[in-house]
């Protein structure tokens, strides 16, 4: 039996600075290799999106429809991004293990959360480092990591610990011999992972751990009776287009519009996220914000976050609505929600009284819009400079991830 007889050779941690309190892990060096070969690029009109709006063309009806750009999607945009796995509520104490396919269908990446002995959350690859077996297969408890394929352990914080048959073997145990680290990020109780992130994970969360600061997320509970997952005949990105704009609002959801004040809704855009805040028709349906707030004072009913690609956070008076898209096929996705509940009393009032139905009048919208950019009629559009600055950031981030 080979033991590793040294500490695991590297820090978790990053060195960059947190702010209010964010935790922050960093992971392997960039890589910024193309899956086109040379010679090869994206088509001009799929390259530029004007950046002034007033002038700019919306995404060809092609990138909705083919599968070359699904495709370069997943290597480009996904495992380059940061992504929702869970809440920290899953991996309390010490010794809890859980096993996560970071977006499932789509890059099925292999992950471990595990709380060390030492009350610290690791996120860890979940593969093998002999053969590349899965280790974990469900939520446990644990003292250590062992493969059962060969019986090679790691701790909890992924370092190699021991392992039969390897007496022999030159140079080994190695840093090669220990579970890899993946970038890991927490905004409150809420996790994130990423493969290769292309930017750092305050630039995705610290507008929104700024903004809502007084909110206390370690009150927020998961509700599985409220969660649940829904299937969208529509390309993953069109249903992002989607949520990115209020225009649609009075036309395609009747309840939610009464429950808002239409002429105050507004945009902010931030580097890789934005904001849309929607305020109560009805004074009693908003948030009782405190003064701590720069928005104490208004009438807001509902928060609604997009964090790039393919994530909504949606805060409301009764807690938040986690949503992630996760592309299956060019034309189908997963739209996964998670339900955190602060206040069950408000969980019928306002703007988020019936997620549920919004979200089922939104796939029926973006279901006829993916077979509306089919049409060999239709090849691209303009955005509206006063309802779709979201969009069209949207698009700017994504031709430029798929450069």
């Amino acid at each position: 039996m080979v033991q590793k007889k040294q500490l695991c050779p590297y820090s978790i941690l990053s060195s960059a600075k947190p702010r209010h309190g964010l935790k922050i892990r960093r992971g392997r060096p960039r890589n910024s290799g193309l899956l086109f070969s040379e010679g090869e690029s994206m088509p001009t009109e799929t390259r530029i999106i004007d950046k002034d709006i007033r002038r700019a063309q919306t995404l060809p009806s092609s990138f909705y429809a083919d599968s070359k750009y699904f495709e370069l999607a997943k290597e480009k945009i996904f495992t380059k991004t940061w992504q929702f796995i869970s809440d920290s509520d899953r991996v309390r104490v010490p010794g809890q293990v859980l096993p996560w396919t970071l977006l499932e269908g789509c890059i099925d990446e292999p992950l471990l959360i595990t709380r060390d002995t030492n009350d610290k959350l690791n996120c860890l690859s979940n593969v093998c480092t002999h053969r590349g077996n899965l280790l974990i297969e469900g939520e446990c408890h644990a003292q250590s990591l062992r493969c059962r394929y060969h019986g090679r352990r790691f701790g909890l914080d992924g370092c190699f610990s021991s392992t039969p048959g390897f007496e022999d073997a030159a140079d080994f145990p190695s840093a090669a011999d220990d579970l890899s680290r993946v970038p890991f990020g927490t905004f409150g109780k809420f996790m994130f992972a990423a493969v290769d992130p292309a930017f750092d994970f305050n630039d995705l969360v610290g507008e929104m751990q700024d903004r809502l600061s007084w909110m206390p997320f370690d009150q927020f509970v998961f509700d599985p009776a409220l969660s649940r997952d829904y299937i969208v005949q529509a390309n993953w990105a069109l249903y992002c287009d989607n949520y990115l704009e209020g225009f649609h609002i009075p036309y395609v959801h009747p309840a939610l519009a009464a429950a808002l004040d239409g002429k105050d809704y507004r945009y902010e855009l931030y580097r890789y996220a934005n904001l849309q805040i929607g305020i109560a028709a009805n004074p009693g349906d908003a948030f009782d914000i405190p003064k701590s707030s720069p928005d104490h004072g208004q009438l807001i009913a509902a928060y609604y976050y997009w964090l790039f690609p393919n994530m909504m956070f949606n805060f409301y008076p009764w807690g938040a609505s986690i949503n992630v898209v996760v592309p299956l096929a060019v034309n189908r996705s997963k739209v996964c929600y998670f339900t955190y509940v602060w206040d069950r009393s408000k969980l019928e009032i306002g703007a988020g009284a019936n997620v549920d139905r919004t979200e089922r009048e939104d796939e029926d919208i973006v279901e006829k819009v993916q077979k509306g950019v089919k049409s060999h009629f239709y090849s691209r559009g303009r955005y509206s400079p006063q309802h779709e600055q979201g969009v069209h950031q949207f698009h700017q981030l994504l031709t430029s991830f798929l450069q």
